[in-house]
């Protein structure tokens, strides 16, 4: 069965990529590079389904937004 994930990717103060999976809690894993991030944040779904089981009822994804607060 192939299943759809959205994904977020972002970066951190050392460089390192961090992914995460917002339909999925506590989702989440980082790397050196794009491409061996997106080889764990598969093995991370995975793992995800094997322990958790039915992931949660599907959202629509709409966007994602930048934001800035304070000074």
């Amino acid at each position: 069965m192939v299943r759809d994930f959205h994904v977020v990717v972002e970066r951190d103060a050392e460089g390192f990529y961090v992914a995460s999976v917002p339909r999925l809690p506590g989702c989440h894993t980082q790397a050196r590079t794009r491409e061996e991030l997106t080889q764990r944040i598969q093995e991370a779904i995975e793992l995800w389904l094997e322990v958790e089981g039915q992931p949660p009822e599907q959202l629509d994804f709409v966007e994602v937004q930048h934001t800035h607060i304070g000074g």
